[in-house]
């Protein structure tokens, strides 16, 4: 016969209670979401495909610039009258400056030797270093100052030319100029050379691992 002393000394092994739906609680709790995972590894190199091809498209507009006035294909610059038939880059832009604060300057600049060929080679410079996903650091910075200086030339914020003519201005800040410099510096920022480009081997390169600002 048992005794209250028998089950003091031999207690019952009493288990906790799950129910179903804390059983599926923890095991939702530990169980990666492997789909949610891929969603996001896919968005993320579709945003990186996205941005690089946005840095090859702007590279191209800096890089068509500088053939077209070279070769003078017909569109900005006439036939016949490129860089190497013995036109000027500059002349024809800057000697019609007629408005801004640096408006009497940039017409001396106008044809100026110098100023063709730091002009073209910024031209060509920035556009083969987007399209190709490297340095775009330096890119971003020459390429700012150019379009900084093309800004204070265009001067979007007068609404008249110094002879009193309309300047067709559409905005008093934002113009394309604005929206290029913003673009190099977010894709110097973000460094989507290594997509559809020649990032990741540029990086490699001894004097740009021990100079990063080439990146």
């Amino acid at each position: 016969m048992a005794t209250s002393r028998d089950h003091r000394l031999s207690p019952r092994l009493h288990l906790p209670h799950r129910s179903p739906a804390a059983s599926r609680r923890t095991d939702d709790e530990t169980t990666p979401d492997v789909s949610a995972g891929s969603s996001a590894i896919a968005a993320t190199r579709n945003a990186e495909v996205a941005v690089a091809g946005l840095r090859v498209l702007l590279g191209f507009v800096f890089l068509w610039a500088f053939l077209d006035k070279t070769f003078g294909f017909g569109y900005a610059t006439a036939s016949g009258k490129g860089w190497l038939d013995g036109g000027s880059p500059t002349k024809g832009f800057l000697s019609h400056v007629d408005v801004g604060p640096m408006a009497g300057t940039l017409r001396d600049w106008a044809g100026e030797p110098w100023a063709d060929r730091l002009f073209m080679l910024g031209l060509l410079g920035v556009g083969v270093a987007l399209v190709l996903g490297i340095g775009l650091r330096p890119a971003a910075v020459s390429g700012t100052a150019m379009m900084a200086l093309m800004w204070i030339a265009e001067w979007p914020p007068a609404k008249h030319l110094d002879s009193g003519k309309p300047s067709s201005s559409t905005n008093p800040f934002t113009d394309y100029h604005v929206i290029y410099a913003i673009s190099l510096i977010a894709l110097a920022a973000v460094a989507v050379g290594s997509r559809l480009g020649l990032g990741a081997l540029w990086a490699r390169l001894p004097i740009v691992r021990d100079h990063r600002w080439l990146l």
